[in-house]
Order: C-alpha cells, then sequence, then structure tokens
C-alpha cells in the first residue's frame, strides 16, 4: 500500500509527526483524518512557542501586573489537544522495546465526582 500524501501546508512538526506514524502503521481514513489534525495541530504548537519564546511567557496586565502570554495559554489547550488526538490514534508512547499502546476507550474531558456533595 502506498502512503497517503501529507496535507500542503504542513511545517517541520507536522511532517515529522505525519511520516513517523505512517512509517509505522497503516490507518483507516478515519484514522487519516485524525492524523491529518494532529499533524497539523503539531505545526500549531510549534508556532505558538516561537512566539512565547520571542515574547516571553508573561505579558503587562493593565492593573501594572503581569499576566500569561495568550499565546502561552493558547499552546497549553493546543498541547492538550494533540494529545488527545494522539490517544484517539492509539499511537505507542516510548521505543519500540518498551512502547506503551494507549488505551482503547473514549476521549474524555474532565468531569466532576457523580453523586451528592
Amino acid at each position: 500500500m502506498t502512503r497517503p500524501a501529507a496535507p500542503k501546508g504542513l511545517g517541520t512538526a507536522g511532517s515529522r509527526l505525519w511520516r513517523s506514524v505512517l512509517d509505522a502503521f497503516e490507518l483507516s481514513e478515519q484514522g487519516l483524518t485524525l492524523l491529518r489534525q494532529a499533524s497539523r495541530t503539531a505545526d500549531l504548537c510549534d508556532q505558538l512557542q516561537a512566539v512565547v519564546d520571542v515574547e516571553g511567557p508573561m505579558v503587562s496586565a493593565k492593573d501594572d501586573g503581569q499576566r500569561a502570554h495568550p499565546a502561552l495559554v493558547e499552546l497549553r489547550q493546543q498541547r492538550i489537544t494533540l494529545a488527545r488526538l494522539l490517544v484517539a490514534l492509539r499511537v505507542p508512547i516510548g521505543d519500540d522495546d518498551d512502547a506503551v499502546r494507549t488505551q482503547r476507550r473514549g476521549i474524555r474531558g474532565v468531569y466532576g465526582g457523580r453523586g451528592a456533595a
């Protein structure tokens, strides 16, 4: 089977993720959709990290204090998104010898406890 072409416009991180996953796995069309999004998200994380590297993690707030740079806040969110996409792809974590395959279960967000408080 031939490797699907990478989406146009991928940067370094996205291209590296695309190649590494498809070198190791054959994906269904649903898996390719997840990989496309994960690759784009990896590129976005690199772009946001570059902004934080140049401008710093903190910016001045109106009350003369400091607050987290908006790019840092978005970077955190995109890293969470990337992690969830990789879990959904079930990409093993670690070296080939001691790789751990992620569990097969749905992607969940953070939920509060059940029952009466």
